[in-house]
């Protein structure tokens, strides 16, 4: 039986090897994001052994929680580069341009607000957004363990996962994601913050459903989890 160049492109994209060959320019970005952050929080560590040194009653919970933040963003760095490597192979993909524009848009337009010039706030306005960053990474870190394999950026099906926090909601590692970017966000108070903030929800939300067609498409049975599950808000959205 003799195969057309088709049916050979198809038989390569569905191998483990094309697979990871696609995923090898997000792992080394989460990579590099990495070692910056080992190399921010290392700075931030050895600070505070300074502090403790002199008076740990002097070490300011701001810098406490600008620390464990960093820890919460690295775990959230290496499970990504592990599972991106593992991953199975898709058993199912999105078709068109626009569904990967906005998972890419969604994922990284974030990244815009740590470019934007530093602001004075409030030490509590400074508390709160920590807090927000701490809890949406800490969300997002135990539904990317848990999503395991199955990660990916694109919308696409991998396997199903209805257990730990997707038996409550369709979606916890991005309702993590727009947490933390939401107390990112409001360290900056600037107009352009706000701007990306809004266009990575919008961008997420529009991730979300076209994920969800690729979902029902791969498994049966999704139709019956969404039926019982939220999409970010248990009794909400």
């Amino acid at each position: 039986m003799s195969y057309s160049l088709t049916d050979r492109l198809k038989a390569i994209r569905r191998t483990k090897v094309y697979d990871l060959f696609t995923a090898l320019p997000l792992i080394a970005w989460y990579v590099f994001a990495l070692a910056q952050t080992i190399a921010a929080t290392g700075q931030q560590i050895v600070l505070a052994k300074l502090f403790i040194q002199t008076d740990v009653s002097v070490l300011p919970i701001s810098f406490v929680l600008s620390i464990v933040s960093k820890v919460c963003t690295l775990a959230f760095l290496a499970v990504l580069v592990v599972m991106f490597a593992l991953r199975r192979v898709p058993q199912r993909r999105a078709n068109g341009t626009y569904p990967r524009f906005t998972a890419v848009v969604g994922t990284f337009i974030s990244v815009g607000i740590v470019l934007l010039p530093p602001q004075e706030i409030s030490p509590t306005v400074y508390l709160a957004s920590m807090l927000l960053v701490i809890g949406g990474t800490a969300v997002a870190v135990f539904a990317a363990v848990v999503l395991g394999r199955s990660i990916s950026i694109m919308p696409e099906a991998r396997q199903l996962v209805t257990w730990g926090p997707y038996a409550l909601i369709r979606h916890p590692l991005y309702l993590g994601e727009m947490v933390a970017t939401f107390g990112l966000a409001a360290q900056y108070l600037l107009p352009w913050a706000l701007v990306l903030l809004t266009l990575h929800c919008i961008f997420q939300l529009e991730r979300m459903k076209y994920e969800e067609r690729v979902l029902v498409g791969a498994f049966p049975n999704y139709v019956t989890y969404m039926a019982r599950t939220a999409r970010l808000v248990p009794g909400v959205y």
